[in-house]
């Protein structure tokens, strides 16, 4: 695993081991090293700090005591509550953990081949889309002969406290550290995906529907591995402000079991089968509980039978852990940040996800039409000079995933910098044989927009019909500069890709096949009156819109005589003069059979409004109608890019 990873700074963990091996020195780290620039830029440490390696804090140092577990972590000076919340939850994870802590074993301390410590040590991060392998040395800051920042409840374990030096690298120093998101921290340990979603604002507690989907989609969540983190929302005043009934505003704590709970005792319970959303949760400070209904030593507890509470784990211990009922936890905590480790393997008994990367900048140009940072859609002049990703659904109706992440910004904290850019995006629903760049956004549908915010990431969960779409990254103001990464999951691969032509490309051929004078857009919303072509009293009609040669079909609109269609599509039109034909079909298992047309001038007009058609068929007089067809040129104009 460590191989596929990329050297952080270019530093090759097994080199540098091998090297300080041969000449029996201890590794010091010149990219972080022992000084006050790796502790902070700004808000000193409490006391005097002293660099100590573990072997001088302790007589038998280890990275792991006992194995690893969400019981390890304590918080320590620095107000990074995420990162340890998201420590816990990585501790439930052996395949998650042992990819961040790579060969683990071989990085443990061996007593009886001492030879081998070389005070250094590696851990993988998922950064920006790749997997990055950070190297630090041992050296570790205490004060009085404690670590003062993460550390384990057991004195001789040190794997939280290294992990957390080579995040700290990554941020610039440890008080980088200080502010952040749990959710974000997770996806540096998986490379899932987040969804932040806003209890509160949903009204989760006060709609027992949403309640009941919001805990499914939860539990699954869990049973499949994912990771949930919640917290309760504060103002500046009320950061780690212990509320009465035992839980601490502004702070994150780690969702460590998500379970139906049986009620009742022996068979009875069985037979009756009657259980309880409880969830469980640890607070990374290692103390402070949850003082309610389900907590350790409540006596909702005497509604569970001995077993069930054994295998629950119940311990009446202020150890930070404790469960609270569903219900009471969409009523406290105000946010939570859902990680979905998204399976993209084809060979999985588990839905399997087909995944679209890309990665971009908001970047300025002089020319318009090169410009990359158009801000969001209520800046109408500029936004579609942003990026721009054409995919397509391919089954009739789907669910769509899809995440917009910046570079983290952490590391600019040192320099006054470092706070995410107000980001979201767009889809637009566009014709169905749409290969360049749009310009005009009047002319297509928006089916979902994204909430704008200031965080790294920004998820989005929407069902898409049939068709083709256009994804449009942006920040929030138009001119602001960054880099972002889109990730797109669909049933079927959807073949996502970016748009950068604005118009058909001038080719060796064009003075002789001619280049497009006029761009039209074609619009059908449907047809009604068809003539009766099944014994089912209906029809299978799809539509099928031609010009110069070129086509595109609608979807098939089963047993009906009045179908709704909701088609379009857009033609480069060298010869302009040249008619538009929308041709009905209807769709037969040996042979479509042909009912009815309308054949435009090649001089059509716009019309704003949808204007009513009637068919007729090859060589029949107008009397013999098929039926009616709305039909509406959105425009017809001479070939430009804006």
């Amino acid at each position: 695993m460590s191989s596929s990873a990329t050297p952080y700074k270019n530093q090759h963990y097994t080199d540098l081991k091998r090297s300080c091996i041969k000449n029996k020195t201890l590794f010091e780290d010149p990219e972080f090293p022992a000084t006050n620039a790796s502790l902070f830029y700004r808000k000193p440490p409490p006391g005097r700090v002293q660099w100590k390696r573990p072997g001088e804090i302790t007589n038998e140092p280890h990275l792991f005591v006992e194995g690893i577990s969400s019981h390890d972590l304590n918080q320590g000076v620095v107000g990074n509550c995420w990162f340890v919340a998201a420590c816990a939850c990585l501790a439930l994870k052996p395949t998650l953990w042992k990819r961040v802590i790579p060969d683990f074993k071989e990085q443990e301390w061996d007593p009886k081949d001492p030879e081998k410590y070389a005070g250094i040590f590696h851990f993988q991060f998922w950064v920006f889309g790749q997997w990055v392998d950070v190297v630090v040395d041992d050296r570790l800051p205490t004060i009085n002969g404690e670590l003062i920042y993460c550390h384990s409840k057991t004195k001789n374990e040190f794997w939280s406290a290294l992990l957390e030096k080579a995040y700290a690298k990554l941020a610039g120093c440890y008080e980088s550290l200080e502010g952040g998101n749990t959710g974000d921290a997770v996806v540096d340990f998986s490379g899932a995906v987040v969804e932040a979603i806003n209890l509160e604002e949903g009204g989760y507690y006060r709609d027992q529907e949403k309640q009941n989907k919001l805990f499914e989609d939860l539990l699954k969540v869990y049973d499949h591995g994912g990771i949930i983190s919640c917290s309760i929302k504060a103002q500046p005043h009320e950061i780690e402000l212990k509320m009465a009934n035992g839980l601490v505003k502004g702070h994150a704590y780690s969702v460590t079991a998500v379970k139906k709970v049986r009620l009742g005792q022996g068979l009875l319970a069985f037979f009756k089968n009657e259980t309880i959303p409880l969830i469980r949760m640890r607070n990374p400070w290692g103390k402070i509980e949850w003082k309610g209904a389900w907590s350790d030593s409540s006596e909702e507890w005497s509604k569970v039978g001995d077993r069930e509470r054994h295998n629950l784990g119940i311990t009446v211990a202020d150890d930070g852990e404790f469960w609270m009922s569903f219900t009471d936890w969409c009523k406290f905590f105000t946010d939570t940040d859902v990680c979905r480790l998204m399976n993209t393997s084809s060979i999985s008994t588990q839905k399997a996800w087909c995944e679209a990367v890309h990665f971009g900048s908001w970047t300025k140009h002089a020319d318009p039409l090169l410009n990359r940072c158009g801000g969001c859609a209520n800046h109408k002049q500029t936004f579609l000079q942003n990026p721009q990703y054409l995919f397509d659904i391919k089954n009739e109706f789907e669910e769509v995933l899809i995440s917009l992440q910046q570079k983290d910004m952490k590391i600019q904290r040192k320099v006054g910098q470092g706070e995410n850019l107000t980001i979201g995006f767009s889809v637009l629903k566009v014709e169905g044989n749409r290969k360049l760049r749009l310009h005009d956004i009047l002319t297509q549908q928006c089916v979902s927009t994204s909430t704008y915010i200031n965080a790294r990431s920004v998820f989005m969960r929407c069902k898409l019909h049939l068709g083709r779409y256009v994804l449009i990254p942006t920040t929030f103001k138009p001119q602001t500069l960054g880099d972002f990464m889109i990730r797109v999951f669909t049933d079927v691969d959807s073949g996502c890709r970016e748009l950068t032509e604005d118009k058909p490309r001038v080719t060796c051929w064009s003075s002789f096949l001619g280049y497009p004078q006029v761009v039209t857009h074609v619009y059908v919303h449907g047809a009604e009156g068809l003539q009766n072509q099944d014994r089912t009293g209906g029809a299978d009609p799809y539509v099928i819109i031609s010009c110069e040669g070129k086509s595109v079909q609608s979807t098939i609109k089963n047993d009906t005589l009045q179908p709704e269609f909701l088609t379009s599509a857009i033609f480069y039109r060298k010869k302009p003069n040249k008619p538009i034909t929308v041709e009905v079909w209807n769709s037969n298992a040996v042979k479509d059979e042909f009912m009815g047309q309308v054949v435009l001038s090649g001089s059509v007009q716009d019309s704003s409004e949808p204007q009513r058609l009637q068919l007729k068929k090859r060589g029949q007089v107008s009397e013999d109608m098929p039926g009616v067809i709305s039909l509406r040129i959105v425009s017809s104009a001479q070939l430009t890019t804006m």
